[in-house]
């Protein structure tokens, strides 16, 4: 059964999700909670991946690198919550864009 809002800290779990080269599978320990200013969004850290889905992660983590989004000096990490918040701005401007290109 799954909690109605965040998981305990030190909760254990797989993670499943798609990239563009393929599914990653991974065991994960969920951490802290109010992440980036949000209350609901909840840290994490990696424990284990197997050799395919590491290599289909850093693939996929270099692709988000280089359009920017990293929460390090140079690019060099997706570690914490920076990332996302740059992915964040990043979607609320394209969707301003969007909108703005739609109206008559």
């Amino acid at each position: 059964m799954l909690p109605k809002g965040a998981f305990p800290k030190g909760t254990f779990a797989e993670m499943r999700m798609k990239t563009v080269f393929g599914g990653i599978s991974a065991h994960i320990e969920f951490l802290h909670t109010g992440a980036d200013g949000v209350p609901l969004a909840q840290a994490f850290r990696f424990l284990a991946m197997d050799d395919d889905s590491r290599k289909r992660f850093d693939a996929a983590a270099k692709i988000m690198q280089k359009e920017g989004f990293s929460d390090t000096e140079g690019g060099s990490s997706l570690t914490g919550f920076a990332g996302l918040s740059k992915l964040r701005a990043s979607l609320g401007r394209l969707a301003m864009k969007a909108s703005a290109s739609k109206k008559p």
